[in-house]
């Protein structure tokens, strides 16, 4: 199977309020929008998101229900300047202070307006005791894959 894109849409109740903390904090442009769904993507990448009304009639009745249990991951290259912007200046909710970790990760939780965690992570070299469980060496490259 080719996939040609794929992007996770979330569920709710605040389609407008969602798709605007996304391009505020974010950096994304609207691709489209509607009153029941908003497509988002960030310019110069291939990221999109998309944010839907959970009444819609699209969405089969059993499963109408708000997004839950979920967590975005967003890889900046500076963790701290992102946590300057976010959690200091905006004041976004801080569910888990900046911090390394040692599988190789240096990041900090909030969360959007549903409740949905967002985990801001700048890839670092993890202890040794986890280096030979990466299938590749993704800490010295200069770009992520």
């Amino acid at each position: 199977m080719k996939v040609s894109s794929f992007y996770p849409v979330l569920m709710t109740d605040r389609v407008k309020e969602t798709g605007a903390f996304y391009k505020q904090h974010f950096g994304f442009s609207v691709l489209f929008e509607a009153d029941w769904y908003i497509s988002l993507k960030k310019e110069d990448t291939k990221d999109e998101l998309a944010i839907l009304d959970v009444t819609h009639e699209t969405i089969p009745t059993p499963f109408r229900k708000s997004v839950n249990g979920l967590i975005l991951n967003f890889e900046v290259e500076d963790v701290e300047q992102v946590y300057q912007k976010l959690i200091k200046e905006a004041q976004l909710p801080l569910h888990l202070d900046l911090r390394d970790e040692a599988f190789g990760q240096r990041h900090f939780i909030t969360s959007d307006p549903n409740g949905v965690l967002i985990d801001v992570i700048t890839i670092i070299p993890p202890t040794p005791s986890f280096q030979t469980q990466y299938k590749k060496n993704i800490w010295d490259n200069d770009k992520h894959e």
